[in-house]
């Protein structure tokens, strides 16, 4: 299982999303071709609701307590209760250019 697909099994099962997404980004970053090392997780639950942003976070990294003391080098956090992601229109912002490494 590639690590993206692992990330996806976990978060799925334990926050229940109603949308999710994993996008690696690794590509955009000063890493070898076919990494999985920077990532961009898009999470809609209503777990989230009534918490505030650092205590969404806390909860996704002990989801992926494994993957961040491993493989996975950044993880760009988009976290969202239902009513949040309705007033954003379903959009998430977009990453920023890399600025480190040699790109």
């Amino acid at each position: 299982m590639t690590i993206q697909a692992t990330i996806i099994d976990k978060l799925s099962t334990a926050l229940a999303p109603s949308h999710l997404e994993v996008i690696n980004e690794s590509d955009m970053h000063s890493v070898p071709a076919n990494s999985e090392t920077h990532f961009k997780v898009v999470l809609v639950s209503s777990a989230f609701t009534g918490k505030r942003s650092v205590a969404r976070h806390q909860q996704v990294y002990a989801v992926l307590k494994e993957e961040l003391e491993g493989p996975v080098h950044a993880l760009a956090l988009h976290t969202y209760c239902e009513q949040e992601w309705l007033l954003r229109q379903q959009q998430s912002p977009d990453s920023p250019d890399c600025l480190g490494g040699s790109k």
